[in-house]
């Protein structure tokens, strides 16, 4: 059959679908659609929240869209984001329904699933086993990790990436399973991260059609090669995950002694939290792919922010200098006298959000703001990026597009509010990241330990003239934001630093050694 004929076949249903979906009510202001798909050809499927922040300086901070049929709000600040979703969290708690992706993953990744009581379950855990006290478990792999990150860029500043990439895969695997890899060859790194590709592809909207008109779903399984390529990744997935869980819960059962991880936790307390083994390795497998590239990406952008703010790094050094000094490295036992670099990490996560579209918020109930019916289902988008929520000049004040430190701190340099995040990066209310303390803490204690080490600054041409990107540039992958590609140099700060690094380096590799003939 033709796309011609089968566009006019379908045109009744979409027809019908639209009508049944779109009701009357005083909405928000927001560009003018087409009959039937609305704003679909108007919402950029790249870098929507260019658009959207255009979009703010017509229309205000929320916009309605209408996308065949299917209500969308855009929020463009932060105070209506907050207003709905903090404040009123428990009817702006439930996620939009993106069908292929849920097929692949059985709709078990906490980030993404609906709000049902197995969701309220896995919601519980996790906080359980990443809370701000019991996060500190996990400080000894994370410095291990930065100890090897720091060195890794100081002998091969080339593969910077890669060394970050390989630091935030061994936080996460170490983390989650008391699995520390030896290189990035390994193969579950590799499983993993193929699937992180996989499903942020599946999570872009508009890839798929059936996201747009959902009624396609209920076609026959023939007709859907987008369901069978979904749920055999979901059995391919499960079975791995669930071999991964289970060779941790087996020897928490027999009394086996294992260092702190998150699926340990997890065994130790799944009567109390109900869960069945799948929910148990599902969430802890969701746990290493939110770790691992959100860190990594963030990781990036602090590199791509070091090249371009180098007076930021010579107040970093300064404060590592008066409280750490050159004879140690910098541990978490420092973090309390490290404001600036604390600040630091904040303004990294606010200026560069690896995922700058937020993520979806659902309305469980008809809901008014500000004068404005939003409708049970719609999709509410908090616009973290640029303009809006994140660079919301009500907030941050008129230098909020400026990446400055300085923002998080209080006259005497002390941070301004140490419970307040300094941006939303890691959500809203009830669906606020629940890994984000230990997130936190990486971030510190990598930014802390390559600046202790190292001075960046970008690699020089034929010439020794800066080869450094412009500061607006930046690359989209699926629904991740990655700085564009750049090389550095690092050069070591002082002769001390080559050596206390080497030393520590040398018994971590001992370590681990020791820890794989054991296994």
């Amino acid at each position: 059959m033709h796309w011609e004929n089968l566009a006019l076949a379908l045109l009744p249903f979409i027809i019908f679908y639209y009508f049944r979906r779109v009701k009357i009510g005083p909405y928000p202001p927001g560009p003018r659609g087409i009959p039937v798909l609305g704003n679909l050809f108007q919402l950029d499927n790249v870098k929507p929240w260019h658009t959207f922040a255009k979009w703010k300086e017509l229309y205000g901070p929320m916009i309605y869209l209408n996308i065949a049929g299917q209500p969308m709000v855009i929020l463009n600040s932060r105070k209506a984001a907050e207003d709905l979703f903090d404040l009123r969290g428990s009817n702006y708690i439930d996620r939009h329904r993106l069908i292929v992706l849920e097929k692949a993953i059985g709709d078990s990744v906490i980030a993404l699933m609906s709000s049902t009581e197995r969701w309220r379950k896995m919601r519980r855990a996790s906080e359980h086993a990443l809370g701000a006290k019991i996060s500190s478990n996990y400080h000894h792999t994370q410095t291990s990790e930065s100890i090897l990150l720091a060195h890794g860029i100081m002998n091969q500043p080339q593969t910077w990436l890669s060394q970050i990439k390989k630091a935030s895969s061994s936080t996460s695997l170490s983390t989650v399973y008391d699995l520390p890899p030896l290189n990035l060859n390994d193969p579950t790194i590799g499983f993993m991260n193929d699937l992180i590709d996989y499903l942020a592809r599946l999570a872009v909207p508009g890839n798929y059609l059936v996201d747009i008109f959902p009624f396609l779903e209920h076609f026959p399984r023939w007709m859907t090669k987008w369901r069978r390529d979904a749920e055999k990744n979901y059995k391919m997935c499960t079975s791995k995950f669930e071999d991964m869980f289970l060779r941790i819960k087996n020897e928490t059962v027999t009394g086996n002694e294992q260092r702190p991880s998150f699926c340990a936790n997890l065994a130790e307390n799944q009567k109390q939290h109900g869960m069945s083994d799948t929910d148990c390795a599902w969430l802890a497998g969701a746990l290493y792919g939110a770790g691992h590239e959100t860190t990594s990406t963030t990781m990036a952008w602090f590199m791509f922010s070091m090249i371009q703010f180098p007076q930021v790094q010579v107040r970093a050094h300064e404060e590592l200098d008066r409280f750490v000094g050159r004879s140690r490295l910098p541990s978490f036992a420092d973090i309390k006298h490290l404001p600036y670099i604390q600040a630091l990490v904040k303004e990294v996560l606010r200026w560069k959000p690896a995922l700058p579209a937020g993520v979806p918020h659902v309305p469980i109930h008809d809901d008014y703001y500000e004068g404005y019916l939003i409708r049970k289902g719609t999709i509410c988008i908090p616009s973290i990026w640029y303009v809006s929520i994140n660079r919301d000049p009500e907030v941050y004040g008129s230098d909020a597009d400026e990446f400055r430190p300085e923002r998080h701190l209080d006259d005497n340099g002390r941070l301004k509010d140490e419970t307040n995040e300094g941006h939303v990066t890691y959500g809203f209310g009830q669906r606020i990241c629940a890994g984000r303390h230990f997130a936190n803490n990486t971030l510190f204690i990598q930014i802390a330990m390559i600046l202790w080490a190292l001075r960046l600054e970008p690699a020089k041409d034929n010439n020794g003239n800066f080869m450094k990107p412009s500061v607006d540039d930046e690359r989209l992958d699926g629904i991740f934001l990655h700085p564009p590609p750049f090389q550095i140099n690092a050069i070591i700060r002082f002769k001390e630093a080559e050596s206390v690094v080497q030393q520590a380096r040398d018994e971590i590799m001992e370590e681990i050694l020791v820890r794989s003939d054991v296994s």
